[in-house]
């Protein structure tokens, strides 16, 4: 399965890592990356495949959460498609 994970906040050392290490930490492939800074603000987009994920879509989420909150920053993870019906103009 795949789906798009979305990280935006205030910029500072090692977001892409401690992002990456999560995700490879569950077994999480990134597929595509597109990150970018605006004055301060670090904003991200990741396309990842769950498949051979052993921890749930919930979980991942809630890890996720966690970091997010540990770090600062708001990241998000939706389904694919969730993602793309929302985004659809």
């Amino acid at each position: 399965m795949r789906a798009v994970i979305t990280v935006v906040g205030h910029d500072k050392i090692g977001i892409i890592y401690e992002v990456s290490r999560v995700l490879a930490e569950n077994d999480v492939n990134i597929l595509d990356i597109s990150q970018t800074i605006m004055q301060d603000m670090f904003t991200m987009i990741m396309l990842v495949n769950t498949e051979k994920s052993g921890a749930s879509f919930k979980d991942l989420s809630e890890t996720l959460g966690k970091l997010g909150e540990k770090l600062g920053l708001s990241i998000q993870i939706q389904h694919e498609d969730l993602f793309q019906s929302m985004h659809r103009i």
